[in-house]
């Protein structure tokens, strides 16, 4: 069992927190100084300190400092009644794991300080050996590892066919579905691999520029060319041009592209001698160019000439048995980025980002992971710490349609039982039977009558909506008009799994 030191000059708070801790058989030592606490220490340690801010004596954020940097793994959580933005910012700079603000709300409190002791026990966890040292892999190669979807199979097969030779390749997919991972996949895998792979981003330069950018100029070619100036063709000999959003590029620059295609060579800016190039195309889109030669926007006869090899690349909802690797995979390097510790996800959360659709596609799914790892202050992240777009699509999916189907399904079974009987009759034995068992527990001279009968009515309840939401404690939730701390809180309560 976790221990818990509480440190707060206020009675009535001590008071509170030890009644509502020991309701759910958590059992906390109290301190009245912040100097006091300090000098427990030499002796024993806690695995959650709670500490107010302002306190006669030492400060709870003076307090805070002298802890996380002597026990680093001690967590720690900071509350006031003066809440102010210094305060809170200090408190996070200096390692605290959460920031509960007076007045609250004793549940909101006891489910942090839960939290806590998990955040605690996440911290002495140590992973199997081989989990211990995570070395970070070039992008494309985590796509072409941590992928078990039939659909990107597909395309790993095709890489490995196309790869070592040098026919161009159109690659399609939603914007974020990783099409420039795929892009490298290929230059790696084949016989160019030593030599540049170059990228440009077609949509992203203006027209005036992307000329100068493919082809280069010669020095005086324009106002302000004061030196002569390699293009990405050039650059990109011998090697790989990765042209991204080709559908974007203007008109007069197909017309350009295609002639290096076909002669393999062009003239620089303001140039007067062909530059010879042998590199490799792989060019790629989100846009459909079938319907974009149909516009007259883009050239056919380059389509023709860029579609050789076509690779599609799914989009995430398409390949969502992938999204536990992809996790792990972007909380990892997230973490080493910023030189923390990796977090881990329960199973619950990892449901809710596989149900999630990903209009950003793996893109979006890594920038979800790289805000966990900065905005949770766990090392387990649970449903609380998810961003709310997640929390409120999968709310939007369990709402109300699920309510009219499930209140159907008992409207249904409850006439076809007593199909003579009104549903308020129903409620009514409900009611007739409970006044009897309250009539014999008090004829049995039985003791908190009140607490138990509660219990037993709060676990019905909520084992009868984990079974018709099969498990699902947000849905349940939901379906019950509650929050889902609540739904978590009484289920270790009552002890149903």
């Amino acid at each position: 069992m976790s221990k818990i030191w509480i440190v707060d000059d206020d009675q009535s708070i001590r008071w509170v927190l030890d009644r509502a801790l020991q309701k759910v058989n958590l059992y906390a030592r109290f301190f009245e100084r912040a100097e006091d606490l300090l000098s427990a220490l030499a002796t024993d340690k806690p695995d959650v300190l709670m500490t107010d801010i302002r306190m006669g004596g030492m400060s709870g954020l003076e307090l805070l400092k002298k802890v996380k940097t002597k026990y680093p793994k001690i967590v720690v959580i900071v509350m006031t009644a003066f809440t102010d933005l210094d305060s809170t910012v200090t408190a996070f700079q200096d390692g605290a794991f959460d920031y509960l603000p007076k007045p609250f709300d004793i549940n909101e409190a006891i489910t942090l300080i839960q939290r806590a002791c998990d955040h605690s026990a996440a911290l002495s966890y140590e992973p199997p050996e081989e989990e211990q040292e995570v070395t970070p892999q070039p992008e494309f190669k985590r796509m072409m590892t941590q992928s078990h979807s039939k659909a990107m199979q597909e395309v790993f097969r095709a890489i490995g066919r196309l790869a070592p030779s040098k026919v161009t390749v159109l690659i399609t997919g939603e914007s974020g579905s990783g099409k420039e991972l795929i892009a490298r996949a290929v230059h790696e895998h084949g016989s160019r691999a030593h030599k540049p792979f170059v990228a440009i981003n077609a949509a992203a330069i203006p027209k005036d520029l992307l000329e100068a950018e493919l082809f280069g100029h010669e020095r005086g070619a324009f106002t302000g060319a004061t030196q002569l100036r390699k293009g990405r063709f050039e650059e990109a000999n011998g090697g790989t041009l990765f042209l991204d959003e080709i559908g974007d590029m203007p008109l007069d620059l197909q017309t350009r592209l295609l002639r290096v295609l076909a002669e393999g060579s062009f003239y620089r800016i303001g140039g007067t001698q062909a530059v010879h190039v042998d590199v490799r195309i792989i060019a790629a889109t989100h846009q459909p160019l079938e319907t974009r030669v149909e516009q007259g926007v883009f050239r056919e006869d380059l389509f023709h000439r860029l579609n050789v090899i076509r690779l599609r690349i799914p989009p995430l909802r398409e390949r969502k048995d992938d999204i536990p690797q992809l996790c792990q995979y972007f909380l990892q390097m997230s973490a080493a980025s910023l030189g923390v510790q990796a977090k881990l996800l329960t199973p619950e959360v990892v449901d809710v980002l596989k149900s999630f659709d990903y209009p950003g596609n793996v893109r979006q799914l890594e920038n979800f992971c790289h805000w966990l790892t900065v905005m949770s202050p766990a090392a387990v992240i649970t449903l609380d710490d998810l961003p709310h777009e997640l929390l409120e699509s999968l709310n939007s999916q369990v709402s109300t349609p699920s309510i009219n189907v499930g209140s159907q399904e008992v409207l249904s079974t409850t006439l076809s039982l007593n199909h003579t009987a009104p549903v308020e009759q129903s409620a009514f034995s409900w009611t007739d039977g409970l006044r009897e068992d309250v009539l014999r527990r008090l004829a049995a001279n039985e003791e908190h009558v009140m607490d138990d009968l509660y219990k037993v009515f709060e676990k019905v309840v909520l084992e009868a909506a984990l079974d018709e939401c099969r498990g699902r404690k947000i849905e349940a939730a939901t379906r019950l008009g509650i929050g889902r701390n609540t739904v978590t809180r009484k289920l270790k309560e009552l002890g149903i799994s």
